[in-house]
């Protein structure tokens, strides 16, 4: 009799055929509530997934519109060497050129565990409850570690429900430390922790409870370190025009460096930035803000189309910023807008006309000006970049529903985990039984086929 290896069995015993298609036949209900499960998480995971690009979109717009209002619209910066930085006016620069030195870049400390095995279950460890706190601050000194004071630390629980090398990384990721897994090719894993960018943000990591999990994650900087350190945290330090060394915990920085501009860091090196002003830059930037809503606007429409078919974030987001261009918001006049070359095509993308807008410029600039940025934010740049910031913050539908979809992943994932273990325990006392019952003739065995190299356990999906 052709019998497939139970690989997944606490006795690694050898099952029949017959005794494998019985078992598949009466656990068949379980196993359609199982793939179920198994399809709900992966339906929500690409839902959030989709909520998180939509979320990227908005801030990347609301960014970019934020360096075209104020004096920002009648200002440029540009840098000579894109491969070092890049630059963007954000208000009052000065024009001129100013040379710029980065001397390094801001990164954050990055740390890699030994490989280590899971138990037959995918397990580490005994399950027994653990408490993992990770602390934020600056290691290296003379002074040892020494905490940030701005950042609160963070706590993470491991017990039996998520003690998978996925369970581990997902808790830190709930307590908003990213935490990746790798698997290697002979199947044991590590863990990657990834801490934010800064000189600030150094970790230590602290573990009480279980001794297999103390001895995978412990690390101080200063004490025991189990944990690998690949990159440290580190400042971005960079000078302009050769005056003092300026310090950013991110490589994006804003006013700090060139008042009045975003400075984008890529890379150490050297690059010159020209701030340019003047009206002959408002047709330039007016272009810029035309093209960062459609690269929007696309956005959406994609989502909408495909993983947010009829999500309520989603259409929130899309009517309201249509709505302010159909309107003005109230305090723009659409007529002018339209006089000034603006208006929108039947897939709501904003079309501008050159001719039109230079005979405006060349007309009143300061008034084509005003119809997209004021100094009290009523123009229709600084509604929309307004309206993408709220569309994306912590208060905001967006960020409740993304709330709602992560909570439902992991209660799902907790369900998965019972499940497949109540349904391991059902699949091996049938198989015991069966078996039995072949032995010794009591029970009638049900002719199947071989099912090829499957275990009992295939069903648990």
């Amino acid at each position: 009799m052709t019998t497939i290896s139970n690989t997944t069995s606490s006795t690694s015993s050898g099952v029949s055929t017959d005794v494998y298609n019985r078992v598949a036949q009466t656990m068949a209900p379980a196993s359609a509530a199982a793939n179920k499960v198994n399809a709900s998480i992966t339906k929500d995971q690409t839902k959030l997934s989709a909520l998180g690009q939509l979320q990227s979109a908005l801030s990347n717009f609301q960014q970019l519109v934020a360096g075209l209002t104020g004096d920002g619209l009648s200002t440029s910066a540009a840098s000579s060497a894109k491969t070092v930085l890049t630059a963007t006016s954000t208000g009052s620069a000065k024009a001129g050129t100013y040379a710029v030195d980065v001397k390094q870049l801001a990164q954050g400390q990055f740390l890699t565990s030994d490989d280590f095995a899971t138990d037959a279950n995918g397990k580490v460890g005994t399950g027994a409850t653990t408490t993992v706190k990770i602390d934020f601050g600056t290691a290296g000194g003379d002074k040892g570690f020494v905490a940030n004071a701005a950042l609160t630390s963070k706590s993470v629980t491991i017990d039996a429900s998520n003690n998978t090398p996925d369970g581990i990384a997902a808790a830190f990721k709930a307590a908003g430390v990213d935490v990746s897994v790798v698997k290697g090719k002979n199947g044991e894993y590590s863990l990657s922790i990834a801490g934010a960018t800064g000189a600030a943000n150094s970790m230590r990591i602290s573990v009480s409870g279980d001794a297999t999990l103390k001895n995978l994650l412990a690390y101080d900087p200063t004490g025991t370190q189990k944990l690998t350190q690949t990159s440290a945290a580190q400042d971005a330090i960079l000078t302009v025009d050769g005056g003092k060394e300026i310090k950013s915990a991110s490589n994006t920085i804003k006013d700090s460096a060139i008042a009045g501009a975003t400075l984008n860091l890529v890379t150490a090196g050297k690059s010159d930035v020209t701030v340019a002003a003047g009206a002959s830059q408002i047709g330039a930037n007016l272009k810029s803000f035309v093209a960062a809503y459609n690269d929007l606007n696309a956005k959406m429409q994609k989502l909408q189309k495909g993983d947010l078919k009829a999500d309520t974030a989603l259409n929130q987001a899309a009517n309201q910023m249509s709505q302010i261009l159909k309107t003005g918001g109230g305090s723009v006049s659409v007529t002018k807008l339209a006089a000034a070359g603006l208006s929108q095509d039947k897939d709501g993308n904003l079309v501008l006309d050159d001719k039109k807008l230079q005979a405006a410029l060349t007309t009143d600039s300061s008034a084509v000006a005003k119809l997209f940025t004021t100094s009290d934010g009523r123009g229709i740049a600084d509604l929309l970049s307004a309206k993408a910031g709220s569309l994306s913050s912590s208060s905001s539908v967006l960020n409740k529903e993304t709330s709602l979809v992560t909570n439902e992943i992991k209660s799902l994932t907790a369900k998965k985990a019972s499940m497949t273990k109540a349904l391991t325990a059902q699949a091996n006392a049938l198989a015991a039984l069966y078996t039995a019952q072949a032995q010794t003739g009591s029970g009638s065995a049900l002719n199947g086929t071989s099912t090829g190299t499957g275990t009992l356990f295939d069903m648990l999906g």
